[in-house]
């Protein structure tokens, strides 16, 4: 039966948009029990995968990079068997495992401006590999920081005593080499008939050595270690808190965005950068928009998008000018007319951009939606999901307690087919953007990530489809969220990541990782 629904299934993605993905729990990280108070400095703010997808780095409140390194794929046999597998599918999902972690930022303070400048990591960016170590960026409110993580061989040491038979490789001159000189050194290398006033006498050597004297010797061992040693620190350009950093294809230059500034760093150079975008007016009571989220092309070095608090998103070209005071693209959906409220202008700001792999469309997401556009289409988004639809009723007290402020990020899929990004209640929504897809997937970062699905008891293969309907329409009921459950807004998953080749996300809910796979 299997084998039949497997056919059918490659026959209709052949035809029309391809099946909805079954999620299932893959792994946890920091799992709370029942009951267990969540410290502040756990709470995790930044998770990022590497190009390969082999590495995964999270990011906390309290300053501290987590890494965590894939093992699935290295008990894998030779490369024949590599070979063979690449004929058929990997039947089993990624495994991850706590790799190492470091203390990227501290507490500051700025002294001038009387301002406390919080450890809390903002983004995290994975740089090129290279000869086996592992490099990223990152970032708190004001300060950026270049780590290179390499294992290194551990030095232990392995005797004290001095063997006079060995006592040439500790440096030392053995007394038999000098016994005939009239004038003997000592194994220290000293001369035994000249006393020194400022050492005492239990200090003092004999003729010919002392055999009691304690050198240490340090080997290196077999044993690695792994060490994260910060290579650079990118500080002192940034008025405003950063909200952005991104890597350019070129590898060698990266991107920091805050309100009202988007600076270009060179990976070699921490005392300069170049003020590519500058949106601060001359008076700053004619602010009328900031910068929410900044991203490079994947592929084009000259190009990059950053997004604004007004719901737009500008596409520039590096080329045209050193300031990019003027974009070469300006994308943003018209507002329907009648529709304009208090909050039109909070849930439109835009919290997170991203490129897809190709770099054909832009994900966006503000605090209602989700959208994608096509970079060669700037007259609206080609897809827009609903994601917070059923909250509308519910904007001033939303508002009251400061929740239509939350930053939701978002993701794409390595393929492009799907997008994701996360709610309250810890849910997060996966959708298919395929032309003709109705996929619309709600998960709560848990062990049984489809426990708050509502299936039909008549056709429970076909809970999917009622999850998509309800979804992508909204709930009725202004009190529940989208499956009919009661939302709550002290939990809230802000921060995923998608795998970049494989159906595997990850997510952060308070200080726990979930990982999924499908």
């Amino acid at each position: 039966m299997n084998g039949g629904d497997g056919g059918e299934e490659v026959a209709g993605a052949a035809a029309g948009p391809p099946p909805p993905l079954e999620w299932k729990f893959s792994q946890v990280f920091g799992e709370r029990t029942a009951g267990e108070e969540v410290q502040e400095v756990d709470i995790i703010s930044a998770i990022e995968f590497d190009k390969t997808g082999d590495h995964l780095a999270t990011g906390d409140r309290g300053g501290r990079v987590v890494l965590f390194e894939r093992t699935d794929r290295k008990e894998d046999g030779g490369s024949r068997r590599d070979l063979e597998r690449t004929d058929y599918p990997i039947s089993r999902h990624p495994e991850f495992r706590y790799k190492t972690e470091f203390q990227s930022h501290e507490p500051e303070f700025d002294y001038l401006k009387s301002l406390e400048i919080e450890e809390k990591i903002n983004k995290i960016r994975w740089c090129q590999m290279a000869n086996g170590a592992l490099f990223l960026l990152s970032t708190n409110d004001k300060t950026i920081k270049f780590w290179k993580v390499q294992e290194k061989k551990v030095k232990k040491i392995s005797e004290m005593n001095v063997d006079p038979s060995k006592a040439v490789g500790n440096g030392c001159i053995p007394s038999s080499s000098v016994s005939s000189t009239p004038r003997p050194y000592a194994a220290n290398g000293g001369y035994p008939d000249k006393s020194y006033n400022y050492l005492s006498n239990d200090l003092s050597f004999q003729p010919g050595g002392s055999q009691s004297l304690r050198l240490p010797m340090v080997v290196t061992s077999h044993e690695t270690s792994l060490v994260a040693r910060c290579r650079r620190v990118y500080a002192h350009a940034h008025d405003y808190h950063i909200n952005s950093i991104s890597n350019n294809s070129d590898g060698e230059t990266f991107i920091s965005a805050d309100d009202l500034r988007i600076n270009l760093w060179n990976l070699e150079i921490s005392n300069q950068s170049f003020n590519i975008v500058d949106v601060k007016p001359t008076n700053m009571e004619d602010l009328t928009e900031v910068i929410t989220s900044a991203e490079f092309h994947p592929t084009h070095c000259n190009t990059l998008a950053y997004s604004s608090s007004k719901g737009s998103i500008r596409l520039i070209d590096l080329r045209q000018s050193a300031l990019c005071d003027t974009h070469a693209k300006l994308f943003e959906e018209q507002e329907a007319p009648g529709s304009r409220s208090f909050f039109t202008e909070i849930i439109a700001s835009i919290s997170d951009i991203k490129f897809a792999k190709d770099g054909r469309f832009i994900l966006s997401r503000d605090y209602m939606t989700l959208k994608l556009w096509d970079i060669n289409m700037d007259s609206g988004p080609v897809s827009t999901f609903q994601v917070h639809e059923y909250l509308r009723p519910k904007l001033c007290d939303l508002y009251e307690n400061d929740s239509i402020f939350d930053k939701f990020e978002c993701c794409l899929s390595g393929d492009g087919q799907r997008v994701s990004t996360g709610s309250y209640s810890n849910l997060f929504r996966v959708f298919g953007c395929s032309a003709g897809s109705s996929e619309a997937t709600s998960l709560e970062a848990s062990k049984n990530p489809m426990r708050k699905q509502v299936p039909t008891p008549s056709r429970p293969s076909r809970s999917l489809g009622s999850i998509t309907r309800v979804v992508r329409r909204g709930a009725e009921s202004p009190g529940v969220d989208a499956n009919g459950n009661s939302f709550d807004f002290t939990t809230k998953l802000l921060h995923l990541a998608w795998h970049p080749s494989e159906n595997s996300i990850a997510c952060a809910a308070a200080n726990s990782l979930y990982m999924y796979y499908a």
